[in-house]
C-alpha cells in the first residue's frame, strides 16, 4: 500500500460486513487523522485488484494535504465481479460473485462458446439471463420496493442480441444481411454483461444504503469530529451515492464526494426529471446530506458510459437509477413503448430491431460519468485544468470535464483526479 494509515472495509452481497469495521475506522480520530479518503471501486474488480486501485490512486494524496490536515485512507471492498474481456467470459470467476448461479453460468458460458445459429438457443440464452438475474418473478428494488423487469430481459433475445450486437459493431441490421443468426452470438455476450451489470448495479445500491451508510453513521457518533471523504469510481460511485441514502437521521459524517466516471443516472439528484417532472430522480436532494460539495468528474472519452450505459438503460427504462416507468416499458420517443420487437418480427434479418434504437443521443438515458450531474439548478463546472487554480465550490453539486486526462472508463489513475477530490475536501495547500 502506498500509503498510510490505510483501512480496508468490506461487504458481502447484502451489505454486512464483520464486526468492528466502524471501531477501527472512528481509532483513526483517537490517532490523530482529521479526514478520511474512502475509495470504492467499481465492478469487475477482485479484492486483490481493488487493492492495488486503491494504492495506485492514493499514491499522490500525501503531497497534496495543506498543513494541519492528517490524513488516512479506506477502501471499500465488495463482491463486484470478474468479467474479462476474452472471447467468452470467464464463467468461474462470474461464479465467485454468483457462486449459486454456477450451472447456470455453466451453460451460459456454453452457448456462448458454440454459437449455434438457432433460434431455440437463443430463447434458452434469454431464459438463462432471467434465471441468472432473478427477475422472472419480478425485482426488489434497493430499498425493498418493486422494480420493474429491464426490458431487454424480456423482449426477444434474437432481438436483444442483434441491437447489442449493432451497437458493437457501429453498424445497422441491414449491413449485416445474409450473416445470420450466428453473428449476434457476439450481442449475446454483451446482453451477458449488461445482465452481470444489472445484478451489480442493485447491489453496489444496496451496500452502499445498508452497508456503508450506516457504518458511516456510527463512525459519526464514536468520532464526530472526523471528516469522511467519498470517492467512487464506476459502479462504486453509485455505492457511495447511495450511502447517502443510508446515513442516519441527522448524522453529518460526510465532509464531500467524489464519483469518478460514476455509472448511474445523470438524473440522479434530480428534484424533477425533465421530460416527467412528476417524477425526482433516486437520490434527490441528498446532496443536502453532504458537508461540501458533490464533484461528478465525467469524459466524452468513455465509451462504456456514452453507448453501451445508455442503450443498457434504454432498453431497462431506467432514466432515474432506481425504478423505470410504470410497467417496466421502455419508453419510446413519444413516451410509447419502445421499439423491441416482442416476437422478432421487423424490417431488420432475423427479426433483428431497427437501428433507430442505437442512437445514445436520449438524455434520458445518460450516465453522470459521460456528461455529469443534470436537471439540478445552481450545478457549477468546471474542467479538471481549471481545478488547481480556481479549487471546487464547498458545496451543492459540482460537474468537472476530465476528458484532458480521462481516456476510458478505467483511466483514473490519475494526480489530477487525486487533485480535484482535496480540493473538494477543501484540504489541499494554500
Amino acid at each position: 500500500m502506498s500509503v498510510e494509515p490505510y483501512r480496508e472495509i468490506t461487504f458481502d452481497k447484502d451489505g454486512d460486513g464483520p464486526a468492528g469495521q466502524s471501531a477501527a475506522l472512528a481509532a483513526l480520530a483517537r490517532q490523530g487523522v482529521t479526514d478520511l479518503v474512502l475509495l470504492a471501486h467499481g465492478w469487475n474488480s477482485s479484492p486483490s485488484g481493488a487493492t492495488r486501485l486503491c494504492s495506485d490512486f492514493f499514491a499522490p494524496f500525501p503531497g497534496l494535504f495543506g498543513p494541519g490536515v492528517e490524513a488516512g485512507y479506506a477502501g471499500v471492498i465488495w463482491p463486484s465481479m470478474m468479467f474479462t474481456d476474452e472471447p467468452v467470459p470467464d464463467y468461474r470467476a462470474l461464479v465467485t460473485v454468483l457462486p449459486e448461479k454456477e450451472p447456470v453460468l455453466g451453460r451460459l458460458a456454453e452457448l456462448l462458446a458454440l454459437a449455434p445459429a438457432d433460434e431455440a438457443a437463443f430463447a434458452e440464452f434469454g431464459e438463462l439471463l432471467r434465471e441468472l438475474t432473478g427477475v422472472s418473478g419480478g425485482a426488489e428494488g434497493v430499498s425493498g420496493v418493486a422494480e420493474p423487469v429491464p426490458e431487454f430481459l424480456v423482449a426477444d433475445p434474437v432481438a436483444v442480441c442483434a441491437l447489442f450486437t449493432e451497437a458493437l459493431e457501429g453498424r445497422g441490421a441491414e449491413e449485416g444481411f445474409g450473416e445470420g443468426l450466428k453473428r449476434y452470438w457476439k450481442g449475446a455476450r454483451e446482453a451477458l454483461r449488461q445482465a452481470t451489470y444489472y445484478v451489480m448495479k442493485r447491489r453496489a445500491g444496496r451496500v452502499g444504503e445498508f452497508g456503508l451508510g450506516p457504518l458511516l453513521g456510527e463512525v459519526a457518533r464514536t468520532a464526530p469530529g472526523l471528516r469522511v471523504h467519498l470517492v467512487g469510481h464506476s459502479m462504486g460511485a453509485r455505492l457511495v451515492a447511495y450511502a447517502l441514502r443510508g446515513l442516519p437521521e441527522g448524522a453529518r459524517p460526510v465532509a464531500s464526494v467524489t464519483l469518478l466516471q460514476g455509472a448511474f443516472s445523470h438524473y440522479a439528484f434530480a428534484a424533477r426529471l425533465p421530460h416527467d417532472p412528476r417524477r425526482s430522480g433516486a437520490l434527490r436532494d441528498m446532496q443536502r446530506r453532504v458537508r461540501g460539495p458533490v464533484v461528478a468528474c465525467y469524459s466524452r472519452h468513455d465509451t462504456a458510459l456514452g453507448v453501451m450505459y445508455p442503450l443498457a438503460s434504454r432498453l431497462a427504462g431506467d432514466s432515474e437509477s432506481l425504478a423505470g416507468p410504470a410497467g417496466g416499458r421502455t419508453a419510446g420517443p413519444a413516451g410509447g413503448p419502445a421499439a423491441v420487437p416482442a416476437g422478432g418480427a421487423s424490417g431488420s434479418p432475423a427479426g433483428g430491431p431497427s437501428v433507430g434504437l442505437l442512437g445514445s443521443d436520449d438524455p434520458r438515458w445518460g450516465a453522470i460519468g459521460h456528461d455529469g450531474v443534470q436537471a439540478v439548478p445552481g450545478t457549477a463546472r468546471r474542467t479538471v485544468a481549471d481545478v488547481p487554480y480556481e479549487g471546487v465550490p464547498g458545496s451543492g453539486c459540482v460537474n468537472v470535464d476530465a476528458a484532458e486526462v480521462v481516456r476510458s472508463h478505467t483511466d483514473i489513475r490519475r494526480p489530477e483526479l487525486a487533485r480535484v477530490v482535496v480540493s473538494a475536501a477543501r484540504a489541499g495547500r494554500p
